[in-house]
């Protein structure tokens, strides 16, 4: 490959969309109380929505070291690396991965780093943009315009904006906090960062709200549509069969639950929907 693809943990790509398209993919780190575990590998999402339910234990995450990222684009088998990431405004992640690529450029290495401005599959159908161009051959232009330029929308909903809170990752959606107990906010990415979208008063007219919002942004052209979610799988396969049945020009559906450093910050009960439209 004349260019890789390196990203993070946080995109939560469909099982086996890594190795087929050659991306290399860097952990974040979660923190339970004294025990701190590389996502997806050493802590599961099932830990994490543990360590919430108990109350007793602090739960945050960390990002990966420069030298983490920078052992990633020495083995990623190009000279030439385009590293895409979580939203800057969401985690450090992005400064570790500059970081790392001037350490490596000493090596003849030349990476570009991309903010996403998003995370989960907002993230994820970003790269699998870029590392479609660069399997084709892309340039390295080609590649990081890919990356820079997807089309995503990031929605989701949550029992409770309390994790958010805790973890400083709330933004403008402060706002809502005072009024958290009588309703269900609706969230979304928006520059970067979360904000609130609307407020509804009960939890089913919050999905339904929910569901109709992402069939709204996906239009009526050819769209990838994936539905998150955090010990919630019955609702989001429920949510996913009807996005299924109202929206004609549908390609990839993905279902997933995300994993322990997005659930670190939304708790238990999120249910999200990434729609990308091509």
């Amino acid at each position: 490959m004349d260019v890789a693809v390196v990203t993070d943990s946080t995109a939560y790509l469909p099982p086996g969309v890594a190795d087929e398209h050659g991306i290399s993919v860097v952990p974040l780190h979660v923190v339970l109380g004294l025990r701190t575990g590389v996502e997806g590998i050493e802590v599961s999402p099932a830990d994490v929505a543990a360590a919430l339910a108990e109350r007793r234990m602090q739960v945050s995450t960390s990002r990966p070291t420069p030298a983490e990222l920078a052992a990633a684009y020495r083995g990623a088998g190009s000279t030439c690396v385009v590293s895409v990431h979580l939203s800057a405004g969401l985690s450090g992640t992005v400064d570790a991965a500059r970081a790392a690529a001037a350490e490596v450029e000493k090596d003849g290495i030349e990476v570009r780093v991309v903010d996403s401005r998003t995370i989960a599959m907002g993230l994820g159908f970003a790269v699998i943009a870029a590392a479609s161009v660069a399997s084709g051959g892309g340039s390295v232009d080609d590649v990081e315009a890919a990356a820079s330029n997807a089309d995503t929308a990031t929605l989701f909903y949550v029992d409770t904006l309390e994790h958010l809170r805790r973890g400083g990752r709330i933004g403008a959606a402060a706002a809502l906090v005072g009024t958290a107990l009588s309703v269900k906010p609706l969230l979304h990415v928006l520059d970067g960062k979360i904000a609130p979208l609307e407020k509804v008063r009960t939890a089913s007219k919050a999905l339904a709200r929910l569901e109709q919002l992402a069939v709204d942004r996906a239009g009526d052209g050819p769209v990838d549509v994936a539905v998150h979610h955090l010990a919630a799988g019955d609702k989001a396969n429920a949510l996913a069969e009807r996005l299924r049945a109202r929206l004609p020009q549908l390609g990839l559906l993905h279902v997933s639950e995300v994993g322990a450093v997005v659930g670190a910050h939304v708790g238990p009960g999120l249910l999200g929907v990434v729609v990308s439209r091509r």
